[in-house]
């Protein structure tokens, strides 16, 4: 062997060690997507209830708590938690999520001014219909993400876009009809995602049974 060829082989081997070296070492992070969807399914189960006025309550205030660190920050956790395991889907949503249970969180506090900055009732449902709105575009991007994953979380976005629609339109139009709707939405929403989050709890060879998410098969 030749001192040129001596000296690629000692390049290429050096080459080599830097890049194991280098790589990514394999995630020992548990899989968080349940963590995920039942904070997810849980806060916007009673805000949906509230938003059929379930037992005369129409002051949503008390899901603020659950909005903070229930499906504001154990959703966002999970959606960080998403990121090195590689799921650059589950990240995204479960981090949008989150963000957006806090900010909503963050509407309905006193004492962030964000309500009184408003003169008018009708300003702020103006307002909050098009927070609603841009919600629901988000939605329907993440549901265009999710049309090869599986039958589940199709169900889920869809619903969940349709809720946000009808919220929104509800806030413009100042028909309580129409909120209610999408209360209703809002709750079978949430039960998808309880489903999808049992789902993704119950592990094969760790649990008695599997429930299906409907995978859809890539050609």
């Amino acid at each position: 062997m030749s001192d040129a060829e001596k000296g690629q082989s000692s390049n290429g081997t050096q080459y080599a060690e830097n890049y194991h070296r280098q790589a990514p070492r394999p995630t020992k992070i548990a899989n968080p997507g349940s963590l995920g969807l039942f904070s997810f399914a849980s806060t916007t189960f009673i805000l949906s209830l509230y938003n059929v006025n379930a037992r005369h309550v129409s002051t949503p205030n008390v899901v603020l708590g659950m909005a903070i660190f229930c499906g504001g920050l154990a959703q966002l956790l999970a959606g960080m938690w998403e990121f090195p395991r590689g799921n650059t889907f589950g990240a995204t949503a479960f981090t949008s999520y989150g963000a957006f249970w806090m900010s909503y969180a963050i509407i309905l506090i006193p004492g962030t001014g964000v309500t009184a900055a408003y003169t008018s009732a009708e300003e702020l449902d103006q307002a909050i219909g098009i927070y609603l709105i841009t919600w629901f575009v988000l939605t329907v991007m993440l549901l265009i993400g999710a049309l090869r994953r599986n039958v589940s979380f199709i169900a889920l976005l869809f619903f969940l876009a349709i809720t946000f629609l009808l919220l929104a339109v509800g806030a413009w139009s100042g028909k309580a009809t129409i909120t209610k709707t999408g209360g209703g939405f809002g709750i079978l929403t949430a039960w998808i995602a309880y489903y999808c989050g049992l789902s993704e709890l119950l592990v094969k060879g760790e649990s008695w049974f599997t429930l299906p998410l409907g995978t859809i098969k890539q050609e």
